[in-house]
């Protein structure tokens, strides 16, 4: 391709027509080379005002911060904090979509109410409320109660920690590593990290993988859980990918963020007929909506809402001149937005006090009052399409995929309408057609370049060699922009072995699952399958890994340590918060697993990334016992007999 820092041609549209004129994150970044080595090894600490402290070498040996604090402690406390911060951020999400919920189970949240009542008496089941004769209205507000108290929970174990494979459980609670609450894990860890109080990095990292469980087994399994039963369990769907999406003749409004309670609000307020009149009234032919992030991946999933792009086209979305307004609620949203957007005529409409931006309109979103919020925002956009400026760009390039694979549908699809089961992947994995599972998630990275190549590349890999891939987040709209996610690619990328699996139940080798958030999806899917037998009985057993290929963000390291505390092997590329402290990282990427069954690992090169990965399904298909065919008999009558 040309143009070297993306791999997708719309995206190259907007860069060649943007010449010198803005600049953009992969300007930024340039300008800030060469960046600081200590930092990129995690070996600078500014924990404390004695410093900020960088250790390097003098003479073969390591120094030491002004309180002695090694290589080692240093690098855990930011891997810690890290870990801390993207727990925060999905846990803060999961926190809001529960007061919404239980506002919603009251009768005081317009708009909202239970779209999947089968799943609310699910979770009901699975958290012990009481059934019986009551009504949705009691089970739902004595659910949202008890989520809601998860995360200041002070003693205990978190209620969804009960949902992992009973082996696991149990390993967590030999090594102390069951969180108490979301809440509580998160300052234990920030208390742990400041300076002068824990200084050992084993028991650092023990309360980074219990705040991170917190997190996979807290507050993002809480958010999709919850989001489900209220929007709607997601279901197969088509739908469309890529800046292409944006259509010149609509207002074309572009929601940016993570929390689906204000998007679904703009999706019924944008069908609206008082709405849609106001649009003809100012000369557009209707509202066009398209998603940036993983706010798009939820409206996708659920109402076929375009994706217009991944987190590095937030700001090529706008250079298009087409976008009459850019909502933005929380996490993922660059500051350069309201300058980016001076250029052209788009408003950055921000609609959450935790996330505001200077010189932009702020419309708060009030959950109580979600439909008349979510109009007056579409108001502010359909007000500003008559000043779109001449010049529009408009990419043509945008690919069809198919959405909603949530782990119910996906074990109807492969259990049919009677006996909905995992029984059909399991038995394919055992055969052999199927040769593992991979769940590759997260960001994409200006630090990577071509952005998405590497996701790409990655996947096309692992479903080459019979690997089945779940994606969420950025990582499943880059897949989605290169054609991976409908059927035919199974045919076109897939091994023979998963492409005879996916044309017969009719999937894509490649399922998307929703939002960053919704990796508490495949660890369900990954207990599914243990549970289902025949592939040994815990997570970590499993011929299974994870990987986050392009991560930038301070959620991807949470998200990657409860995988690892789950026991699932896990790869990241382009930079390691740890690599400058040896022991450290020794632990990380081996020591580990002897205690959690998981580690880390890291490589640049994303088929050599893919390899170790498969390594190590190989490694886990050889414990199992089913790294060889085994030899087709043929029987006569008697010999049947015999076995009967």
């Amino acid at each position: 391709m040309a143009n070297a820092k993306v791999a997708d041609t719309a995206s190259e549209e907007i860069l060649g027509a943007c010449g010198e004129k803005l600049s953009l994150s992969f300007d930024r970044w340039e300008s800030q080379q060469p960046q600081c080595k200590f930092g990129l090894q995690g070996l600078c600490c500014r924990h404390c005002s004695m410093g900020p402290c960088r250790i390097h070498l003098k003479g073969g040996e390591p120094s030491a911060g002004v309180c002695g604090a090694t290589a080692d402690t240093i690098a855990a406390r930011h891997f810690g904090r890290m870990v801390a911060a993207g727990t925060s951020a999905h846990s803060d999400h999961g926190r809001g979509v529960a007061e919404v919920f239980l506002a919603a189970a009251k009768g005081q949240a317009e708009g909202y109410g239970i779209k999947d009542e089968l799943k609310l008496l699910k979770l009901a089941s699975e958290l012990g409320v009481p059934i019986g004769e009551r009504s949705t209205k009691e089970i739902a507000i004595e659910i949202g109660e008890r989520l809601l108290a998860a995360f200041g929970q002070q003693h205990g174990e978190l209620p969804l920690v009960k949902l992992a494979p009973l082996k696991r459980q149990e390993l967590w609670r030999k090594h102390g590593l069951v969180p108490r609450g979301i809440d509580r894990e998160v300052v234990e860890m920030m208390h742990r990290t400041a300076m002068g109080v824990d200084q050992e990095y084993h028991s650092l990292i023990a309360h980074a993988s219990r705040t991170a469980l917190g997190d996979g087994w807290g507050g993002s399994m809480i958010a999709t859980q919850l989001q489900d039963i209220m929007f709607g369990t997601p279901v197969p769907l088509v739908a469309e990918v890529n800046l292409g999406t944006l259509r010149p003749e609509e207002v074309n409004v572009i929601v940016h963020g993570h929390e689906p309670l204000l998007s679904e609000m703009i999706v019924a307020a944008a069908q609206d007929p008082e709405m849609l009149a106001m649009a003809r009234q100012v000369g557009a032919k209707g509202i066009s909506l398209s998603g940036i992030c993983c706010t798009s991946n939820e409206i996708l999933m659920r109402h076929g809402i375009p994706i217009a792009g991944n987190f590095l086209q937030q700001e090529l979305a706008i250079a298009s001149g087409m976008c009459e307004a850019m909502v933005v609620d929380v996490q993922c949203v660059m500051q350069s937005l309201p300058k980016v957007a001076s250029c052209f005529h788009t408003k950055i409409i921000t609609t959450n006090e935790r996330a505001r931006l200077e010189g932009v309109t702020h419309i708060p979103f009030d959950e109580h009052r979600a439909l008349q919020s979510a109009k007056a925002i579409l108001r502010a956009a359909i007000e500003n399409f008559p000043r779109r400026k001449d010049g529009v760009r408009a990419p043509t390039e945008k690919m069809d995929l198919v959405a909603g694979f949530s782990y119910e549908t996906i074990n109807y699809l492969l259990g049919g309408t009677f006996r909905a089961s995992l029984r059909p992947l399991n038995d394919n994995i055992i055969n052999g057609r199927i040769r593992g599972v991979a769940g590759v998630v997260g960001c994409n990275n200006p630090r990577q370049l071509p952005v998405d190549d590497y996701h790409v590349k990655m996947v096309k890999e692992l479903i080459a060699h019979d690997v089945i891939v779940l994606q969420t987040g950025c990582s499943a709209i880059a897949s989605a922009k290169a054609g991976l996610l409908v059927p035919e690619a199974a045919a076109k990328y897939a091994g023979r072995g998963l492409a005879e699996v996916c044309e017969a139940v009719g999937i894509p080798p490649v399922l998307h699952m929703g939002s960053c958030v919704d990796n508490s999806r495949i660890l369900l899917i990954a207990t599914a399958v243990v549970k289902e037998g025949g592939l040994g009985d815990d997570l970590s057993d499993l011929p299974a890994a994870g990987a986050a290929p392009e991560w930038m963000s301070e959620k991807a390291i949470a998200i990657g340590q409860y995988f690892v505390a789950s026991g699932v092997f896990t790869v990241f590329s382009g930079s390691f918060p740890t690599v400058g402290a040896s022991r450290l990282t020794e632990y990380l990427f081996n020591g580990i697993s002897e205690e959690l069954g998981g580690k880390w690992a890291l490589e640049n090169d994303p088929i050599k990334a893919a390899h170790l990965m498969i390594a190590h399904i190989d490694s886990k298909r050889k414990a199992l016992g089913i790294d060889r065919a085994k030899e087709r008999v043929l029987m006569d009558m008697a010999a049947r007999r015999a076995i009967e």
